[in-house]
């Protein structure tokens, strides 16, 4: 016999969602939960039921940042024809997106855990592995870059690597502290500028 129970009297989607948008504007730590139940329009049992603790419900924030608001890195990756158009494409557009005006501003993965203490090391494990995950992509697409030949065989794609994955970081930072879109956009031709030449 199926089980019976009262039906959730909310949608956990739109919580979630929600709650994403808290813990981006506040971080980890400083995201109470009587902020996050207030967004989500729960109580704190209701809360607990659908997601299990107040970490459960931010890694899971993260990840639909990551489909949603926060895809913008991967999708410059994968679509663009060139390496110089992808890192290009993904420092435009991450850009645009951190400085939206009805969102929080910057990056969610690189802003929401800026306070640690040794409760929530779970949590800074979690970012700096999708920060990694991140840098690596990036090389991974420099490397196609060398083989198809969009960029000089010499080139140190790592170095170039972590140096984009950098500023790309660093438009987080500068958003979140006020800077505007056309601010980026003089950051991001400076490091467009410093592309390798490809003397072929």
């Amino acid at each position: 016999m199926a089980e019976r129970g009262r039906p959730r009297a909310f949608d956990r989607s739109i919580a979630l969602r929600r709650a994403m948008e808290v813990f981006w504007e506040h971080g980890y730590e400083g995201a109470s939960m009587s902020d996050l139940t207030a967004a989500m329009g729960i109580n704190s049992p209701s809360l607990y039921a659908a997601f299990s603790s107040k970490e459960a419900l931010f890694l899971e924030a993260i990840e639909l940042y990551g489909r949603t608001d926060g895809g913008h890195t991967e999708r410059a990756l994968r679509e663009e024809p060139t390496a110089r158009a992808a890192i290009e494409t993904m420092l435009r557009d991450n850009a645009a997106a951190y400085t939206v005006e009805d969102k929080p501003h910057g990056c969610m993965v690189v802003l929401a855990g800026g306070t640690y203490t040794p409760r929530n090391t779970g949590v800074r494990d979690f970012l700096a592995e999708k920060r990694r995950k991140a840098t690596d992509d990036i090389h991974a697409r420099l490397r196609r870059g060398v083989a198809e030949g969009d960029l000089p065989a010499r080139t140190d794609t790592a170095a170039l690597a972590a140096f984009y994955t950098t500023v790309l970081y660093g438009l987080s930072i500068q958003a979140r502290d006020g800077a505007a879109l056309d601010e980026l956009t003089q950051s991001i031709d400076c490091a467009m500028a410093a592309w390798p030449a490809n003397e072929r």
